[in-house]
């Protein structure tokens, strides 16, 4: 199926590892214009310079995106690049602390947390709109997760802050869909990578005295397709998302994590 997102405008906040490598990648194969915004411009040049050398239209843009000020001049920088500004992909986000229950979470952590992922969105969702209202058109894929779908103690910071994103998500979407943008979240699940090996498995295989292998494969056993995600998987969402092929949905939360969430 052609998504025929060639030539669309793509913003992608976090592209430059892990998931958000795969969801930039992604979108390059498919022939988009990519903006690729981040604090750390140097973690984003090795990708923008890989994809340039593919024949991909890149541009890359420092910005803080807890500060709506540098968000608002991300988004007038991408416009100056490319005349238009079709899809917003919001992958940057952090998994705050582990192990900790809501007692033992400081302030200073909640706070951190919440801020990164939910103020973050919030500010390059508002940079956006003004020109996808104004030609139209436009996408909103917001990157969540299945803890801010289901509870789980522990994670008591971070889901807080991916089910707050849930509420901006759908309230973004009621405001705009009249101006024909959709506006979606994609929730993974736990996604095998770095993050997932070195902090999740590690976390539980120290706790319960196991290999961190096995606390993978415990992982796995509690999704109905017995398989943790993989970056790819959480790219074709977006992918699809971002394209018109789901012109008629909106608000939506789709978990991508084997059947946990929604089972």
């Amino acid at each position: 199926m052609d998504l025929k997102l060639t030539e669309k405008v793509v913003v992608i906040t976090g592209p430059a590892k892990g998931m958000g490598a795969a969801i930039t990648r992604a979108f390059a194969e498919e022939g988009c214009k990519l903006s690729l915004i981040g604090r750390d411009t140097g973690a984003i040049e090795p990708i923008a310079k890989e994809l340039e050398a593919r024949g991909s239209s890149v541009v890359v843009i420092g910005c803080d995106l807890t500060d709506a000020g540098q968000c608002d001049a991300a988004a007038a920088r991408t416009l100056e690049a490319f005349g238009r500004l079709d899809v917003l992909v919001n992958v940057a986000g952090g998994s705050g602390p582990m192990g900790k229950t809501g007692v033992e979470t400081t302030p200073e952590e909640f706070d951190d947390i919440v801020t990164l992922n939910m103020n973050g969105c919030f500010h390059t969702i508002r940079s956006v709109l003004p020109a996808m209202i104004d030609q139209r058109y436009g996408k909103v894929v917001n990157v969540g997760g299945t803890f801010g779908m289901k509870g789980r103690a522990g994670r008591l910071a971070y889901s807080a802050s991916k089910w707050g994103l849930r509420g901006i998500t759908k309230s973004f979407a009621l405001e705009v869909g009249q101006h024909n943008i959709n506006v979606n979240c994609v929730a993974p699940g736990m996604v095998d990578g770095p993050r997932f090996r070195d902090k999740v498995c590690r976390t539980m295989a120290e706790k319960l005295g196991i290999s961190e292998t096995e606390a993978a494969e415990r992982h796995a056993a509690d999704y109905a397709l017995k398989r943790i995600t993989v970056d790819d998987d959480v790219a074709n969402a977006c992918l699809f998302l971002a394209s018109d092929v789901s012109r008629q949905i909106t608000g939506v939360d789709l978990p991508v994590d084997g059947g946990w969430a929604a089972l």
